[in-house]
């Protein structure tokens, strides 16, 4: 019995950090799909991203809830140490020719048109 309480009680909290926070208001300019040179990253509006890129010859991954901002960078994981991942974002989303763009871990991205 002990068992079975100690894997409900993992699995709840595991429930519990997998939940991705929605985006805040003052942040709704990061939600879209930005793609840039070997890199694509898609932010909804609910919490969810989905990131993937090609850095020589390796290609890193990532799909899982958003965990919040620090300033204009983001993490994403369940939020616990080494599950989570931060994204530095030099420059936040910013209109350039009528393209929203923004520099996330020192690539230039652009959001696609809906």
């Amino acid at each position: 019995m002990k068992i079975q309480n100690t894997f409900v009680a993992f699995f709840c909290l595991w429930l519990l950090c997998a939940c991705g926070k929605p985006i805040p208001s003052e942040k709704l300019q990061y939600v879209g799909e930005w793609r840039g040179k070997n890199m694509y990253l898609h932010i909804e509006k609910g919490g969810s991203v989905e990131y993937w890129r090609r850095k020589d010859n390796v290609t890193t991954s990532v799909n899982a809830p958003l965990q919040g901002f620090t300033g204009d960078d983001f993490d994403v994981g369940i939020g616990i140490g080494s599950l989570q991942t931060r994204f530095v974002v030099s420059k936040p989303p910013y209109q350039d020719g009528g393209k929203w763009k923004m520099i996330v871990d020192g690539v230039e991205l652009t959001k696609s048109t809906p």
